[in-house]
């Protein structure tokens, strides 16, 4: 087994989505942190249109679903963590108002100015999180929300060791003050952030995890890639352990404050 450790990213993605369909969050989160970030939403109604973005197998999901009015699409790449998010909405018995759908970050399914809110935890990095508010800007109304989680620095400096993990792992980590600024300059006012709680990566994330691995272990003994992959996932564990006060995930939630120029109303000459 090599003692090189990978980006998730570099891992066949049918083993990935099967480890991690097998815990009920791919992210670090918790109920507690997606209803206090709902919390600084305002004016959902039973009409509303949301749209949870990289939505895995629905944790966060149902639990947006139980606490906010409006009808959820949740949207994924991988279709077996859209068929898991399916049957917990019917286990839920929220099918009439929230369903599944898979759908890529780079090509989403939805209508210009359709949504009143957009939410991603623990997902955005996929796309990169200033990219992504700028492309996901024009699906929402003007007023409508957003509301993502993303990896974050606490500090300007911090040991080389977990600053050269996350580095290769997601280049575009940065401090808090710099993702707010991004999300100003992609057109919407900085509402709230909030760094998750220490739980949200062990109790609801790391933890799990570990009777999870040895499942997967023992069904896959003596696959190589099926090791290096739990390895990954224990390095990353151990690394937030040793380091957990210098990074983090941060909530940050905005509202759009204008129209997209490329789909506004063309000005007309008297």
């Amino acid at each position: 087994m090599s003692g090189e450790n990978k980006s998730i990213h570099e891992f066949d993605f049918k083993l990935i989505c099967e480890y991690f369909s097998s815990i009920e969050r791919q992210g670090p989160g918790s109920p507690e942190a997606t209803i206090k970030a709902l919390s600084f939403i305002g004016s959902l109604t039973n009409g509303s249109k949301i749209a949870d973005i990289g939505c895995g197998t629905g944790g966060q999901t149902m639990v947006l679903a139980e606490h906010a009015p409006g009808h959820i699409a949740g949207i994924d790449l991988f279709a077996d963590f859209i068929n898991i998010f399916n049957v917990n909405r019917r286990k839920l018995n929220l099918q009439d108002r929230v369903y599944g759908i898979v759908g890529s970050m780079d090509n989403l399914p939805l209508r210009n100015e359709g949504l009143d809110l957009i939410w991603s935890e623990g997902a955005i990095y996929n796309i990169g999180f200033e990219r992504g508010l700028n492309e996901w800007h024009k699906f929402l109304k003007i007023g409508g929300f957003i509301a993502v989680s993303e990896a974050s620095w606490f500090t300007e400096e911090r040991p080389a060791e977990i600053d050269e993990f996350w580095k290769d792992a997601y280049p575009e980590i940065d401090v808090i003050s710099n993702k707010v600024e991004q999300m100003q300059k992609a057109g919407y006012i900085p509402i709230a952030t909030f760094v998750l709680p220490e739980k949200c990566w062990t109790e609801h994330f790391y933890v799990p995890q570990v009777s999870a691995q040895e499942k997967f272990l023992k069904k896959y003994a003596g696959n190589e890639t099926a090791g290096e992959l739990v390895e990954n996932q224990r390095h990353e564990a151990e690394l937030y352990y040793k380091y957990k006060e210098f990074y983090g995930y941060v909530f940050y939630i905005g509202k759009k404050i204008y129209r997209d120029c490329h789909i506004s109303v063309p000005f007309e000459r008297a």
